[in-house]
């Protein structure tokens, strides 16, 4: 009937700038101040759950041939970016 949740009371101080992010995200969101910490406090330090197979095959696929859009390849993007042939000097190739 009920979930029984076993909470620890604390107490922190942020910044004004801070609490008004928290309180437009708490507005806009619908969810409570405390959810949103909660939320951050997961999202930062909870350890991440592996991916199962069937997880990794449904990412693999979802993405396949995203690359597909752009003219170059990912090794000239990177060079291109860098400006510096860095990628071909590690691996000796011109």
């Amino acid at each position: 009937m009920y979930t029984t949740y076993i909470m620890r009371r604390t107490q922190i101080y942020i910044t004004d700038e801070q609490a008004q992010v928290l309180e437009r995200r708490s507005r806009a969101s619908g969810k409570t101040i405390s959810d949103l910490i909660r939320a951050a406090i997961d999202d930062a330090h909870r350890p991440r759950r592996a991916l199962s197979r069937a997880d990794r095959v449904r990412v693999a696929r979802e993405t396949a041939g995203a690359w597909r859009e752009f003219s170059e390849s990912g090794r000239r993007y990177v060079e291109r970016l860098r400006g510096t042939r860095r990628l071909a000097r590690l691996q000796r190739i011109d």
